[in-house]
C-alpha cells in the first residue's frame, strides 16, 4: 500500500509577525515510497488568498482537509491517483461555514469516517458529518483550549486546557442512525493546566503532560458508564516549558514530549528520562508523531519533516522483556524474549547506541 505524507504549512506560527504576503499558501503532499531518492518529488496544492494551519489526511487517503487561517474554515480536498498509484492532482470540493470565531487548535477525523472535529481556544468542539454540516457541538469549561484530538478507534473526543483536567466524550451512532455525545471521564490529578494529551493505538490508554511539571500515564480501559475513573499508572517529572506536544508509542513503552525545539524520550516503564534531542529546529517543533509500528518518530518544524529511530523503545523493550524473563514462563515465551534482546542490542549496537541509560 503507497502511503502519502502532507507537509503543512505551519511558518505563521513561527513568523507570526511577518506579513501574510510573505507566507506560503501552499500545502504540499508526497509519496512516503520516494521519500529514500535522491530525487524527491511533490504535488504542490496552492490555497487562494490564505494559508493552512492544520491538515489531516481521510482514513481512505482519497482526500485531505485544511484548516484556512485567515478564513478561519475548513476546506475538504479530492485526490486523485495516476494508473502507477503517485499523486495526479488535488481538487477544491468543498467548504464548510464558518464556525468558530477564535483560533482554531484542533482538528482531526475520525477513523471509522463518519466525522470531523474542530476546536477553537474558545471551549467551543464542534463535531461535522462529512458534508460539512453541524452533528453537535461540545462546550467546554476549560479556561480556554490548548489541544482537542479523536481517539484512534474514533469512539472518543477530547480537549484539554488552562484547567488541570482533560475532558472525553463518547461519540455515538446508533443502528438506527442516531447520533449521540455523551460525557465519558475526565483525566485528573494534574496541578495545573493541561498542554498536551494522547491516546495509545487501541485508545486503551492516555498520556497527559502539564504546566505543572508532570506527566502522567492512564489505563483507560474502565466502565466508565458504570462511574468508574481511569487509573494511574505513572508519572514522572519533564522539562517544563511553555508549550509541548506529547506521543504515546504505539505499544505504550516510550513517551515523547516536544518542548521548543527539543525532543525527550521517557520510559512508561519507570518513567525516567532516556534522551533528549536539542535544537532540531531553529524555531518550535510543531507536529510529533510515532509510525504505526513504534520504531519511528516523525516531527515537524521550520518548513521541514525530521525522521529519527526510536532509540529509546529498543532500550525499553529490552528492560521489559528482561523483566518479564525474571518471572515464570513458558519455553516459547522465553525463547521469543531472549531472541528480542538479542535483535534489539545488535541494532543498537549498529546504531552505536548503549543498551541502557
Amino acid at each position: 500500500m503507497t502511503v502519502h505524507l502532507v507537509l503543512e504549512e505551519d511558518r505563521q506560527r513561527i513568523d507570526a509577525d511577518r506579513p501574510f504576503g510573505e507566507r506560503d499558501r501552499t500545502v504540499l503532499l508526497w509519496c512516503t515510497k520516494e521519500l529514500t531518492v535522491k530525487k524527491k518529488r511533490s504535488l504542490r496544492v496552492n490555497i487562494e488568498f490564505d494559508h493552512a494551519t492544520l491538515v489531516r489526511w481521510s482514513p481512505d487517503g482519497k482526500a485531505f482537509i485544511i484548516h484556512k487561517a485567515v478564513a478561519n474554515a475548513i476546506e475538504v480536498y479530492k485526490i486523485s491517483k495516476k494508473s502507477d498509484g503517485t499523486l495526479a492532482s488535488a481538487t477544491k470540493a468543498l467548504e464548510f461555514p464558518k464556525r468558530h470565531t477564535e483560533e482554531v487548535v484542533g482538528m482531526d477525523i475520525a477513523s471509522t469516517g463518519k466525522y470531523i472535529i474542530t476546536c477553537s481556544k474558545a471551549n467551543d468542539l464542534v463535531i461535522w458529518d462529512l458534508k460539512g454540516q453541524i452533528l453537535a457541538s461540545i462546550e467546554f469549561y476549560l479556561g480556554f483550549i490548548y489541544r482537542a484530538r479523536v481517539s484512534p478507534c474514533g469512539r472518543f473526543v477530547g480537549a484539554s486546557g488552562f484547567t488541570p483536567d482533560v475532558n472525553i466524550f463518547e461519540v455515538l451512532f446508533t443502528k438506527t442512525g442516531d447520533f449521540q455525545v455523551n460525557k465519558a471521564f475526565d483525566l485528573a490529578g494534574h496541578s495545573s493546566g493541561i498542554l498536551d494529551f494522547d491516546f495509545s493505538a487501541d485508545s486503551s490508554y492516555m498520556t497527559t503532560v502539564s504546566k505543572d511539571g508532570t506527566f502522567r500515564l492512564y489505563d483507560t480501559k474502565i466502565e466508565f458508564a458504570k462511574g468508574e475513573d481511569p487509573h494511574l499508572l505513572l508519572t514522572g517529572t519533564w522539562e517544563s516549558a511553555a508549550t509541548a506536544k506529547v506521543a504515546l508509542s504505539p505499544n505504550t513503552e516510550v513517551l515523547a514530549i516536544a518542548h521548543g525545539s527539543s525532543l525527550s524520550f521517557y520510559s512508561t516503564i519507570d518513567g525516567l528520562l532516556d534522551n533528549t534531542i536539542e535544537d532540531i529546529f531553529m524555531g518550535p517543533i510543531t507536529c510529533l508523531a510515532f509510525d504505526a509500528l513504534g520504531e519511528y518518530v516523525l516531527v515537524a518544524g521550520d518548513k521541514h519533516i525530521k525522521v529519527f529511530h526510536n532509540i529509546t523503545g529498543y532500550r525499553v523493550a529490552i528492560e521489559s522483556a528482561k523483566r518479564k524473563l525474571a518471572q515464570k514462563q513458558t519455553s516459547a515465551t522465553k525463547e521469543r524474549l531472549e531472541k528480542l534482546i538479542v535483535d534489539n542490542m545488535k541494532f543498537l549496537d549498529e546504531m552505536g547506541e548503549p543498551f541502557s541509560q
